[in-house]
């Protein structure tokens, strides 16, 4: 359906993406270590996923460790190597996001990213990293001159939702020439409203509930939770947003 909205789901693990597909997701953004806000997957699990379900969308995120966007010269030549490895190991796109210090955009690192991905046919996606840069209406002329396919944001705030009227402006100005994807505690309970408010044709969400793992903790020995994607939760935004 032409109108239908695209719903992308964050996950953690070549299961987590199954899942969400499965359960009504479109696309998928896959990660490792989510707790750290997202690391690169592996190219063994992104060509797991697109043996499985080959008709899911699967991005991928280049990110070698928690923290912020600025990156010494070794961790960028290590990035490059895992966007190409990436690519060819069946990744439909890249997500990713290059800042300097002030918080502008790194023009050089994201243009060599988007020219490699782009010749491998693929989509370019700069991440939340834009929700950091003081100036996001500079940024998004930078990224729309790179040639980056989508950004994913919160409008600055710490949700979607509280950026709403930020994610609105940026749909208006900026919808028609790149794609803007909203993220950050979206849900079912909400979805419906911030697409009404803000104009977006997709969204970001985690959709995650507490593994069960017995394993995990016995006696004086805890090695800590983890998340997974609940079939529940995606199912349930489906119908949420397929009723917008």
């Amino acid at each position: 359906m032409e109108d239908r909205i695209l719903i992308e789901v964050c996950c953690g693990s070549p299961e987590d993406a199954i899942t969400a597909y499965r359960a009504g997701a479109d696309r998928v953004e896959l990660n490792r270590a989510l707790e750290l806000g997202g690391l690169s997957p592996t190219p063994a699990e992104v060509s797991f996923v697109k043996k499985e379900v080959p008709g899911l969308i699967v991005i991928a995120m280049v990110r070698p460790r928690g923290g912020g966007f600025t990156y010494s010269g070794e961790e960028y030549m290590r990035m490059l190597s895992e966007c190409e490895n990436l690519l060819k190991a069946g990744a439909d796109g890249i997500a990713f996001g290059f800042l300097h210090e002030d918080g502008s955009v790194d023009e050089m690192h994201a243009a060599a990213f988007v020219e490699l991905i782009h010749r491998y046919g693929k989509q370019a996606v700069f991440h939340r990293a834009v929700d950091i840069t003081p100036d996001r209406d500079a940024a998004f002329e930078v990224l729309i001159g790179l040639g980056i396919d989508r950004v994913l944001t919160s409008g600055g705030e710490e949700t979607a939702m509280a950026g709403a009227e930020e994610i609105a402006w940026l749909q208006k100005t900026y919808g028609s020439r790149i794609s803007i994807l909203p993220g950050s505690g979206i849900n079912a309970g909400n979805a419906a409203s911030l697409i009404k408010m803000t104009g977006v044709h997709e969204i970001h969400s985690s959709c995650k509930s507490p593994a069960k793992d017995p394993t995990a903790r016995r006696e004086t020995v805890d090695f800590g939770g983890h998340n997974k994607v609940s079939a529940d939760k995606v199912r349930n935004l489906r119908k949420a947003v397929d009723n917008v």
